[in-house]
C-alpha cells in the first residue's frame, strides 16, 4: 500500500509539471505577435523540455533502488498472506474431522436416547398443534408456548431435555386427557354474532363444543378468543344448547341430551352451512315462487271444497233419513221434483228429475277441474325452472369455466329446486283431486238412485 501511494505522488508531479509548462508555453505563445516570435519561442520551448527531461530521467534512475526495494517488500507480504491461507485452510480441516468425532461419538453415547428425545420433539409439535385447536384452549391459554419453544430447541440445537421438561409435557397431556372427560363452566368474553363483546358464561363440553347463552361458540385459534357462530344450527340442535345451558350443577349430577360434535367443530361448521327451508324456496327463485302461489290457491280451493262437499254430503244424508224433502240440499230439491210433478206421466218425470239433477252437478263439481290443472301445470313449471337453470349453468360454464363450482351452483340449485316444488304441489294436488272428485261423484250417484227409485215408484203405479 505504501509503494503504491508514492507511485500515485510521483504520477501527480509528473502531471503537475507538464500542465505548469503547458501553461507557460501557451502564456509565451500569446504574446507572440509575428510568426518569427513564434518560431522563436517554439525553439526556447523546445530547449528548455529538453532540460526537463533529463532532469525528470535523473530523479527517476535516482528512485529507482526505492522502487525496488517497495517491490521486494510487497512480494515477500504477499508470500507470508499465502503462507497463513494454507495454515488456515488446514485448521478448518481438522476442525471438520474433529467435529465429525464428536458427533459420532455422541450419538454412540445416547444410544437409544436419541431416539427417544426424536419421539419427545415429534409430540411436543404434535401436541402443540392439538392444543391450538382444542376449546380447552378457550379456559387454559397459553398450553402451546412452552411446547412450541421446547419443539424448537430440540431441533435446532443439540441440548436435550430434562427431567423437569418431559414431566412438563406428561402433565399437559395428562390435563388435556382429564379435561376432555369434564363439563365445565366458566366466564371469559365471547364475542357475539354482531360483532360486540360480552362476558358470558361458557361451557365446554369436553373437548367437542362450548356454548353460552343457548348458542354454540367456536374456538378462534388464530386470535386466541371464543366467538358465537355466525349461522347457527337448526333448532333441535339448539334446543340441546338450551338444555345444557340451563343444567344446574348445584343439583348435583344432572343428565342433559346434547347434540355433540365429536370432531371438535367441523361437523357443526358444515351443519351451519347448510341452508334452511327459506333458502332452499329461494333457491328456485321466480319459477319456484311461481309454483308456491299456485299450490297456495289450489289449497285455497280445496279447502273450500273440501268444507262445503262435508256440509252438503251432511245434508242428504239427513234428507235419506226423512221422507219430507228440503230445499237445503240437492236430493231434497230433487225429491221436490216428484211433488211438483205428480200428475205428469213416467217419461215426463224422469226429465224432469234429470234436469234437476244436471242443475246439481255444476254446484257439486265447481272448481275441481282447476284443482286437477293445478296438479298437472305445476310439474310443467317446475321443468320451466329446471330449463331455466340449466341455462344460467352452461351461461356460467360459458364465461368462467368449470374451474370453480360454485359459480355454476346457483343454476343448478334452481334447476333442482323448481323441480321439487313442482312435484311438491303437483303429488298433493292429485290425491286432493282424486278425493274431492269421489266424493262429489258419490252425492251425484245419490241423486241419480234416488231418482231412479222415483220413476220406477211412478212406473209401477201407472201399471
Amino acid at each position: 500500500m505504501k509503494s503504491l501511494n508514492r507511485v500515485k505522488q510521483h504520477v501527480s508531479t509528473f502531471l503537475a509539471a507538464v500542465t505548469l509548462t503547458s501553461a507557460a508555453f501557451a502564456a509565451n505563445a500569446q504574446e507572440a505577435t509575428s510568426l518569427d516570435q513564434l518560431l522563436e519561442q517554439l525553439a526556447q520551448g523546445k530547449v528548455a523540455q529538453t532540460q526537463q527531461n533529463k532532469q525528470r530521467e535523473a530523479d527517476f534512475m535516482a528512485r529507482k533502488s526505492e522502487q525496488d526495494q517497495l517491490l521486494a517488500n510487497a512480494t515477500n507480504e504477499r508470500d507470508n498472506q499465502i503462507k497463513l491461507s494454507t495454515e488456515l485452510e488446514a485448521s478448518f480441516q481438522n476442525n471438520e474431522i474433529e467435529l465429525a468425532n464428536r458427533q459420532e461419538a455422541l450419538n454412540k453415547r445416547l444410544g437409544e436416547l436419541k431416539e427417544l428425545f426424536g419421539v419427545l420433539q415429534q409430540v411436543a409439535g404434535d401436541t402443540k398443534s392439538k392444543f391450538q385447536n382444542s376449546v380447552i384452549s378457550a379456559q387454559i391459554p397459553g398450553r402451546e408456548a412452552f411446547l412450541d419453544e421446547f419443539a424448537q430447541s430440540m431441533g435446532s440445537s443439540s441440548k436435550l431435555a430434562s427431567i423437569e421438561e418431559i414431566e412438563k409435557i406428561w402433565f399437559e397431556l395428562q390435563r388435556e386427557m382429564t379435561e376432555s372427560a369434564k363439563v365445565v363452566r366458566f366466564d371469559r368474553e365471547v364475542v357475539l354474532a354482531d360483532g360486540s363483546k360480552q362476558t358470558a358464561t361458557v361451557t365446554r363440553i369436553g373437548n367437542f363444543n362450548l356454548v353460552a347463552n343457548n348458542k354454540y361458540l367456536e374456538f378462534i385459534s388464530e386470535t386466541g378468543s371464543v366467538a358465537e357462530l355466525i349461522r347457527q344450527p337448526s333448532g333441535r340442535y339448539l334446543g340441546t344448547a338450551a338444555d345444557m345451558t340451563a343444567a344446574n350443577p348445584s343439583q348435583g349430577t344432572q343428565q342433559v341430551a346434547f347434540a355433540l360434535d365429536p370432531t371438535g367443530g367441523s361437523i357443526l361448521s358444515l351443519l351451519v352451512q347448510a341452508p334452511d327451508t327459506q333458502e332452499r324456496v329461494d333457491q328456485g327463485g321466480p319459477v319456484g315462487y311461481v309454483i308456491l302461489a299456485i299450490g297456495a290457491i289450489g289449497l285455497l280451493i280445496a279447502l273450500e271444497r273440501f268444507i262445503a262437499l262435508f256440509l252438503v254430503g251432511n245434508k242428504v244424508n239427513r234428507q235419506l233419513k226423512t221422507a219430507t224433502p228440503s230445499n237445503d240440499n240437492p236430493l231434497g230439491r230433487v225429491l221436490m221434483a216428484k211433488e211438483e210433478y205428480k200428475d205428469v206421466d213416467v217419461e215426463t218425470l224422469e226429465l224432469k228429475l234429470s234436469e234437476r239433477i244436471l242443475k246439481e252437478v255444476p254446484q257439486l263439481t265447481s272448481r275441481l277441474t282447476m284443482i286437477k290443472i293445478i296438479s298437472v301445470v305445476a310439474p310443467l313449471i317446475g321443468l320451466l325452472g329446471t330449463v331455466t337453470g340449466m341455462i344460467n349453468t352452461f351461461q356460467a360454464i360459458t364465461l368462467f369455466g368449470t374451474g370453480d363450482p360454485k359459480l355454476m351452483a346457483g343454476g343448478i340449485s334452481q334447476a333442482l329446486v323448481t323441480t321439487v316444488l313442482g312435484l311438491v304441489v303437483a303429488i298433493p294436488m292429485v290425491f286432493i283431486s282424486t278425493i274431492l272428485t269421489t266424493r262429489s261423484r258419490g252425492i251425484i250417484n245419490i241423486l241419480q238412485q234416488q231418482s231412479a227409485g222415483i220413476v220406477a215408484e211412478r212406473a209401477e203405479k201407472g201399471a
